[in-house]
């Protein structure tokens, strides 16, 4: 089992919301990621989504288009990836790592290195769930039992435009949490309805039975604090990335200010959730 089911339950247990970032693995630095990971951890960050760089990202605004672009010309590929995970797992066995991406790495990483090799490595490495984004539900049953059998949660988007029958067979699969995409747009889209969010849950709740996290447009600690009223987690990236990219292009030989940057922006949010 992953560690993303105790985490959520003991937070439930004491009342709390999980903060979930998103960093896009090898960005603003190549080689500092596992480093930004503990900051956010050390911030506050329950559960943290490792963006895994690819060039077509359908999902996702302009902010982690060209994060993605950035890692993908400092050579960031699946497999340093998988190395950022076990470098952070050296210091930090607790806190859950979730991958987020598309189909195409992973597809291609099994082609390269054998059948089954992904799941295999990503265990190995101290992964403990996947978000892929072009998988659909009804196309991957096999796919989410052979990474439940590796103690990996599989983890869906749901929509706005998600039909009860799409819930249904997310429902029946989804490990860890369930993503609602709080909006029709991509991340970082600034028009975040938190009453239609609220609406929307109850609907979710009555298929799934695992928590749902929210995101797409949270980008403030009062946005954050919405959200968390009526969600089981909130799930914050493109606002992140523009923060650490701009502490970077202010101190780029001070990797340490950018660590400094993703905690304390951290501490903001989950303050704001906490009250």
């Amino acid at each position: 089992m992953s560690r993303i089911p105790a985490t959520l339950a003991a937070l439930k247990a004491r009342g709390r919301k999980a903060l979930i970032p998103y960093l896009t693995a090898g960005d603003p630095l190549a080689d500092y990621t596992p480093q930004l990971m503990q900051a956010l951890a050390d911030g506050g960050a329950d559960i943290i989504e490792l963006g895994v760089p690819f060039s077509d990202p359908m999902a996702d605004g302009p902010v982690i288009q060209k994060a993605s672009e950035r890692a993908l010309a400092r050579g960031i590929g699946t497999m340093q990836v998988l190395d950022m995970v076990r470098r952070f797992r050296q210091g930090n066995t607790t806190t859950p790592v979730v991958l987020m991406g598309y189909a195409n790495p992973v597809e291609r990483y099994d082609q390269k290195h054998g059948e089954g090799r992904f799941i295999t490595d990503a265990a190995a490495a101290g992964v403990d769930g996947l978000l892929v984004v072009d998988y659909p539900p009804e196309e991957c049953e096999a796919f989410a039992a052979r990474l439940e059998a590796a103690g990996l949660d599989l983890i869906f988007l749901l929509a706005p435009t998600s039909t009860e029958q799409r819930m249904q067979q997310v429902g029946r699969i989804a490990g860890g949490y369930v993503y609602y995409v709080s909006l029709k747009g991509v991340t970082g889209a600034g028009h975040l309805d938190t009453a239609a969010v609220a609406q929307m849950l109850p609907r979710i709740r009555r298929h799934v039975s695992v928590p749902v996290g929210v995101g797409f447009g949270i980008r403030d600690a009062a946005t954050a604090r919405a959200v968390g009223a009526v969600a089981d987690a909130v799930v914050i990236g493109s606002r992140l990335i523009q923060i650490l990219e701009a502490e970077a292009l202010q101190n780029p030989a001070q990797p340490a200010a950018v660590a400094d940057a993703a905690r304390a922006f951290m501490a903001e949010i989950r303050t704001a959730l906490d009250t």
